[in-house]
């Protein structure tokens, strides 16, 4: 019977924390483990994993704050189940979820990696359009379209969705609480390091999944929720405080990629820079193998893009970042679109703020960075994410009826 390694990094949201446990004790498969690594919380987590008295439930606390990477590592390290689930302290599985696992992993020869839709809930007061919350399907992988039935997923696609998001694109979804990995597929990954690396494990591990996975199983039944609350990095991406998300991540790049880097990385947003970070990392590891490539000039368009972003809404220290930017940016930047964005800054003074957030709005769509799906809502009301787990009923909902692209409200 296939035992289920259950990660779950916190740091002082044990509100949160709780009813990302309960809906693993609550699923209807007992043959599972919890990994709690406690980013060294002041809140007493310990106290309350003491007081739920299931063995199947592990506490490790580290003995500094350490990055998220480090965390993810930490919890991978201590587990022992034959597939590994990689769960957010504010997100959920659904009901049924180890039983449908289990299911796919024996009728399908235990695959290295099982790729599931999901679902995505906002907490209230999250997003401003949403203030009571949102719940809706959030399975925009462009080869979770029309699915409705799990298949293998080719080796040529999986390629292809590589190397878009070597150039910048995203074309699925690299949160881990889409994947379940096989212990054996982490085993197989050793010679290169952990298996969560770079500023960005999931922007890392997801695509190391497409690169390395010979066997890589895709179901259209959503089975997790992802959950963004006003503690969480969602949230401050959200809402324009990244300053305060990389605080809460704490992740830092290594001195040396940063060196090598330097005639590469531009201001603009340290989101953008950490994925660049993520993909040089799989260069870094598995280049010798494979020929990979990395977008540097897109992703410079990008930060030039974000930069003048900032200076059309009047963001602090958008003034300076313009001023660093344009003593980095190539002559060719300049004279492609540099000169053309600066003229643009200038002219936006005179338009009303409505005006100039459309226009960064239609800036950044041209770019066309996400390809998102028109997100179907989930009716119904959810207070916290244990009532998504309670009242949603996955087996009614797929990604398959979702046809149109649309660029979302995220």
């Amino acid at each position: 019977m296939t035992k289920f390694s259950v990660l779950l990094p916190t740091r002082n949201r044990l509100d949160l924390l709780k009813y990302a446990v309960e809906t693993v004790r609550r699923q209807d498969y007992d043959n599972w483990e919890i990994i709690i690594s406690d980013n060294f919380s002041v809140e007493d987590i310990a106290g309350y994993v003491e007081s739920l008295k299931d063995s199947r439930i592990k506490y490790h606390r580290t003995d500094t704050y350490i990055p998220v990477t480090d965390n993810w590592n930490n919890a991978l390290d201590q587990s022992d189940g034959d597939y590994v689930i990689m769960l957010g302290d504010d997100d959920c599985l659904l009901k049924g979820y180890f039983s449908a696992v289990h299911q796919l992993v024996e009728r399908y020869n235990a695959p290295e990696c099982i790729y599931t839709s999901a679902l995505l809930y906002t907490y209230p007061g999250v997003v401003s359009s949403h203030p009571n919350g949102l719940l809706q399907l959030y399975g925009y992988a462009s080869f979770l379209r029309s699915a409705k039935r799990p298949f293998f997923l080719s080796k040529q696609c999986a390629l292809s969705l590589l190397n878009q998001s070597l150039n910048f694109k995203v074309r699925f979804g690299y949160n881990m609480q889409f994947s379940v990995i096989s212990r054996r597929f982490v085993e197989s990954l050793k010679s290169y390091g952990k298996f969560y690396q770079s500023p960005y494990p999931d922007y890392y591990a997801s695509n190391v999944m497409m690169l390395k996975a010979e066997r890589f199983l895709v179901t259209p039944q959503p089975l997790v929720t992802i959950g963004i609350s006003p503690k969480s990095f969602g949230y401050f991406y959200l809402n324009d405080l990244e300053e305060k998300g990389n605080e809460f991540l704490k992740n830092m790049p290594d001195s040396k990629t940063k060196q090598r880097l330097a005639k590469i990385i531009l201001p603009g947003t340290d989101m953008n820079t950490s994925w660049l970070l993520a993909m040089e990392t799989i260069r870094k590891n598995f280049g010798c193998e494979r020929n990979i490539r990395i977008g540097y000039d897109r992703y410079r368009l990008l930060q030039i893009a974000a930069v003048f972003r900032k200076c059309l809404l009047d963001a602090p220290n958008a003034k300076p970042e313009r001023q660093e930017l344009w003593q980095k940016m190539f002559t060719r930047e300049k004279l492609l679109y540099g000169f053309a964005f600066s003229f643009m800054s200038q002219l936006s003074a005179w338009f009303p703020a409505k005006l100039r957030m459309l226009l960064t709005k239609m800036i950044m769509a041209s770019l066309r960075t996400y390809r998102w799906t028109r997100l179907q809502r989930v009716s119904g009301s959810y207070k916290t994410i244990l009532d998504v787990f309670e009242l949603a009923n996955p087996t009614t909902l797929t990604t398959g009826r979702i046809q149109k692209f649309l660029r979302g409200f995220f």
